[in-house]
């Protein structure tokens, strides 16, 4: 009878003798985290200081902000540091739920997503970051899908635009010697609306004014000249989210708000942009929702 030992004995010396290269170090995973991490915050402070040396950069970021909304302002810079043309982005698990996957030699985005609350050492609680990468749509084998043709009527996106809002718009004629298309008054808690113009500049004026209402939360004085950069990057976004057209914005000089601001400083003025934009876009976004039929939301999701 044959003696089969001999194969225990030499699977036992494999088995003493291999050791995975892979095996999984917690110590070494952290610190790679960590040096992740970091890295991805000090892009973050070189981009929001690099944005606001130049106007191009500037618009770039506010064009990424637009279409990346609900994304916090780091994650925007994140965005547009890596790949400022991105459309749409995801993980691979995200990719793979669409029917697809992620190309060969594709280089991800990294942005932060917010992990586990913590409490600091004076008390406050705050938030841990984790690094993770995605793609855009087009660094993947998903086709982008052909949505259906939602009304951008000028018409209906004013109606939105003003409905709910925290001032009320009234048109008039008295607004020649003014030298606007509209015009807020922060007492009577009132945005006047020349009369006569076409609905893109009804659009454009009357978005600047419901940012400054916003700014000014019922505030009768008001300093309008503070937050005048503010509320027309805030029409820019909305403009730029709805299919507006944005021709006439200039960001070839920079508002002197960012002259010797560090990156938090700088930060801190881009939320203010994008918080109220963001509020805008999502009382908008519940009228326009109202006025879609059903057939249609269940296109979109």
């Amino acid at each position: 009878m044959s003696n089969f030992d001999d194969i225990f004995d030499a699977l036992k010396a494999q088995e003493a003798a291999y050791q995975p290269d892979d095996a999984f170090d917690k110590e070494a995973w952290a610190a790679k985290k960590q040096a992740e991490r970091s890295s991805a915050f000090d892009l973050i402070d070189r981009t929001a200081e690099d944005i606001v040396r130049g106007g191009t950069s500037f618009q770039t970021y506010l064009d990424v902000q637009s279409r990346f909304d609900r994304y916090s302002v780091g994650n925007a810079l994140l965005i547009a540091a890596q790949k400022p043309d991105a459309q749409k982005i995801g993980d691979f698990d995200y990719w793979k739920d669409q029917g697809g996957y992620v190309k060969k030699n594709q280089k991800g985005i990294v942005i932060l997503e917010p992990g586990d609350e913590y409490t600091r050492e004076d008390g406050s609680i705050g938030v841990s970051y984790n690094p993770k990468k995605v793609f855009d749509i087009t660094q993947t084998t998903v086709r982008a899908r052909t949505q259906p043709q939602v009304s951008r009527d000028e018409r209906v996106l004013i109606k939105a635009l003003i409905t709910g809002a925290p001032a009320a718009v009234q048109a008039t004629e008295n607004m020649e010697q003014v030298g606007k298309g509209a015009l807020l008054d922060p007492q009577k808690k009132i945005i006047f609306v020349r009369k006569g113009m076409d609905g893109a500049d009804i659009f454009r004026s009357v978005a600047v004014e419901l940012a400054h209402a916003e700014y000014a939360n019922g505030d009768p004085a008001y300093d309008r000249s503070a937050n005048a950069f503010r509320a027309y990057c805030v029409s820019y976004m909305l403009c730029r989210k709805n299919g507006i057209d944005t021709k006439g914005y200039d960001f070839s000089r920079l508002s002197d708000t960012f002259t010797g601001m560090e990156s938090q400083d700088i930060r801190g003025e881009l939320s203010a942009i994008r918080d109220t934009a963001a509020d805008i876009s999502a009382r908008m976004s519940r009228v326009l929702e109202q006025g879609r039929s059903p057939r249609q939301q269940d296109h979109e999701r």
